[in-house]
């Protein structure tokens, strides 16, 4: 090899790790982010919600067919999760709306704690079901708590929302009930 040829040839093995770096970082991200289902999708979306019957804490019973005709906001929560305690105040703000009513479900919870919870932080809720064995939130796929649905005035599920709600979220949750209730 030529003396000439030595000095480019040592340039380009100087950026051989460089290369394989990027692309290593590129297939990556590529796992990490490309050609993914979405972790927050729910096979629900755009189907009936599921027939869901629970007791209630007034001592009734929670069919969320008796709201067919308006849009309903299901919450999902329990009195030992503390972003439920942080986004307890926004359900308020969402349940003086009247063009759909704000439902509760207490997950995997003792009654009891449920409305202790309920009594410290005040009850939003048009109604609370007790889902102590979970059964009524594998039926909606729950992912964990708290966990929101809007449900249609026709009985659809519209979107869930994992997590906490922020006051953001909050009003794009109502604004899509408000759209997707009975005239």
């Amino acid at each position: 090899m030529s003396e000439a040829a030595q000095p480019q040839s040592r340039r380009l093995w100087a950026f051989l790790p460089l290369s394989v770096f990027i692309a290593l970082a590129g297939l990556f991200a590529w796992a990490m982010f490309g050609q993914r289902v979405d972790r927050h999708a729910s096979a629900l979306i755009g189907k009936p919600v599921p027939q869901i019957q629970l007791p209630d804490m007034s001592g009734g019973t929670l069919d969320l067919s008796q709201y067919q005709g308006r849009a309903v906001i299901l919450n999902v929560f329990a009195s030992w999760c503390a972003p439920c305690r942080v986004e307890h105040p926004l359900l308020f703000q969402m349940a003086k709306d009247k063009r759909f009513v704000v439902v509760g479900m207490a997950y995997r919870d003792d009654p009891a704690k449920t409305q202790a919870y309920l009594d410290e932080l005040g009850d939003p809720y048009a109604q609370v079901g007790i889902d102590r064995q979970g059964a009524a939130g594998v039926q909606l796929g729950l992912g964990g708590v708290p966990e929101t649905y809007v449900i249609s005035a026709k009985g659809i599920v519209l979107t869930r929302h994992q997590g906490e709600i922020t006051p953001k979220i909050a009003r794009d949750l109502a604004n899509l009930a408000a759209r997707n209730t009975a005239p």
